[in-house]
């Protein structure tokens, strides 16, 4: 009895032991389910996800500062302490006022952390309030969002943002270019024959728009809808599944047809300048004709002044031309500026088609006391062996090379060297009653007075030109092939070159000239080699101050040296009687015209 009693109150005891364990556990698990619930629902009004940081404007109470600072500590990496207290003051500053710090003057920020990603912007996220570039969302802006996550990049594209010429032919442009991707792997899934049907129709539209407009301006009023179409269609082609290899095939397949047509191109712009370049504009060309007709209508006005022709105490200049302008430009600037103009005469050789048209202008202009005298020198009956079946004029030769050795073709260096025509060579026996003249390229404008040429003393020399030392003679080897030449001897030009006939004929520099011409026919450039070879030793060097050259491919020329020269050259491409020639560089020719001339005015010569 007595111990079944004891037994009966040792187990009362345990049980009620092992029932409050029980409600102490169930109490936990309870409070653990709790205590997180608790937890999320009352960071919820404090920060959402890692995943996004909303859009908000800074409180000026100061609690978006401890925000900062409690969303960097929780999700953030260990960072050292001096770089975290200057990300989150960083963040104060640029957040809570833009306009506190100067643009130049903003620290960069640190990269934000990798664990908060944010939504990447587009230009229709950005907005202008007050001069500042600001970020918009759907619901609320930030003047912080932007140079938290990119620093002053925002604020830098929309500072320097360049406004686009013709934008909307350009991104019409680039809609038929997506377009005509994506329709050949549409047009395959019959399911998307609707879609095949409405793309192709949209690239067929913008095709016809693009063909009869290039600039906005030319675009029809309902262009926006037509765009706006395109792209609801192409979003539509974007997300049906496709073969991307297909897409990616005819990409590359319109990418090479692009590239061609760009080459294309610029082959066919590179072959309408040089159209342009070596033909007569046809306001020179009215003028000759106007010249020539004048000539027969009143054939009795032709005079000539023989006795001054082949006097040989007086000063003989020579313009080897077809171009009336040109040469009359020359003529008159070397009048203009020459202090005693009666000893002074020209003589203009050209061609027969050139021939009457410059009698006829010559004769009704006067050039002070200076006489002019025009030659046609395809005329056998009159010059017989000294001529030619055409007139060939100074030619120009592009010659290119590196700076240095490893230069790339980029840094190419042009010069255009002008030597010496077939035309040159006939000079001794066109003026056999004259020891020495001085030849001018009708592409020349005089600038001072040139008599102090007459009495140079050249040592012996038959020609004094200008010397172009930035084209040595070892730098055209290729022209110059196995014939003996001095290596380090400078290049030459024409332009202004002074000739000492008489010592021509003695040393025969024609017949010189001819044999080389025959052995070297075959070979590119044999004129320019025939030339040089032929004036070795024999070329007594200008002083640079005679001649600028340049000007008519060089943009780069210093005024200043523009104005001192005593000779501007126009060599190059460039000529300052065509629509291309350098417009700053067109004035100091323009002003020997004679704007009051009626043929000029009638064939629009003077614009």
């Amino acid at each position: 009895m007595k111990g079944g009693s004891g037994g009966g109150g040792g187990v009362a005891p345990a049980k009620r032991r092992w029932r409050g364990l029980a409600i102490a556990v169930l109490f936990l698990v309870v409070l653990s389910m709790l205590v997180p619930l608790g937890f999320l629902l009352g960071l919820h009004s404090g920060f959402h996800s890692a995943g996004h940081i909303p859009l908000q404007r800074p409180s000026p109470s100061g609690d978006r500062s401890s925000h900062i600072d409690n969303l960097v500590r929780k999700l953030g990496p260990t960072l050292p302490k001096d770089v975290l207290k200057g990300f989150v003051n960083e963040a104060k500053n640029e957040t809570s006022s833009i306009n506190a710090t100067p643009r130049t003057e903003q620290k960069k920020g640190i990269p934000i952390p990798p664990q908060v990603v944010m939504q990447p912007f587009t230009s229709k996220n950005i907005s202008r309030i007050n001069g500042k570039a600001k970020m918009k969302s759907d619901v609320d802006e930030s003047e912080g969002f932007c140079d938290l996550k990119y620093g002053s990049y925002c604020i830098w594209r929309e500072e320097n943002r360049e406004e686009m010429q013709d934008s909307m032919v350009k991104k019409l442009k680039d809609q038929l270019f997506v377009a005509r991707a994506y329709f050949p792997s549409i047009a395959k899934i019959p399911a998307q024959s609707k879609l095949s049907g409405e793309l192709k129709q949209n690239i067929q539209e913008v095709e016809r728009v693009l063909s009869e407009s290039t600039t906005d301006a030319d675009l029809p009023p309902e262009i926006q809808k037509k765009s706006r179409r395109m792209e609801a269609v192409i979003a539509r082609a974007k997300s049906v599944s496709l073969d991307c290899n297909n897409v990616d095939k005819k990409l590359r397949q319109i990418f090479d047809l692009t590239e061609d047509e760009a080459n294309f191109h610029m082959k066919q712009s590179a072959f309408l300048y040089q159209l342009a370049v070596q033909t007569m504009p046809k306001s020179l060309h009215c003028l000759s004709m106007r010249l020539t007709v004048e000539y027969f209508r009143d054939h009795l006005f032709d005079k000539e002044l023989s006795e001054k022709y082949s006097d040989p105490t007086l000063q003989h200049y020579v313009i080897f031309s077809n171009n009336v302008i040109a040469s009359s430009v020359v003529i008159n600037s070397t009048v203009v500026h020459a202090r005693d103009t009666v000893n002074q005469v020209f003589h203009v050789l050209t061609d027969w088609q050139n021939y009457y048209a410059m009698k006829h202008w010559f004769l009704r202009n006067t050039f002070r006391d200076a006489v002019v005298q025009v030659l046609n020198i395809e005329d056998s009956d009159s010059y017989g062996k000294a001529t030619l079946s055409h007139l060939t004029l100074p030619v120009e030769f592009r010659v290119s090379f590196p700076s240095n050795d490893s230069a790339p073709a980029i840094h190419n260096r042009t010069q255009y060297v002008s030597i010496f025509s077939h035309s040159h060579y006939l000079l001794p026996e066109i003026f056999k009653n004259l020891e020495k003249v001085v030849v001018l390229d009708d592409d020349v404008v005089v600038q001072q007075d040139l008599s102090a040429l007459w009495s140079l003393n050249m040592g012996g020399k038959v020609t004094g030109a200008i010397e172009i030392c930035s084209v040595k003679m070892d730098q055209l080897q290729s022209y110059l092939g196995d014939h003996s030449f001095q290596k380090h001897s400078c290049s030459w030009m024409s332009g202004l070159n002074v000739i000492d006939l008489a010592r021509w004929r003695d040393l025969d520099i024609s017949e010189t000239y001819w044999k080389l011409v025959k052995e070297v026919s075959m070979k590119e450039g044999s004129a320019l080699l025939a030339t040089l070879l032929t004036f070795q030793d024999q070329i007594y060097a200008l002083d640079r101050v005679w001649v600028l050259s340049g000007l008519g491919h060089d943009y780069g020329l210093d005024i200043e040296g523009i104005k001192k020269a005593a000779v501007l050259h126009y060599n190059g491409n460039m000529k300052p009687w065509l629509d291309l020639g350098i417009p700053k560089y067109k004035e100091y020719w323009k002003k020997f015209l004679n704007h009051e001339d009626q043929y000029l005015s009638e064939c629009n010569v003077n614009r």
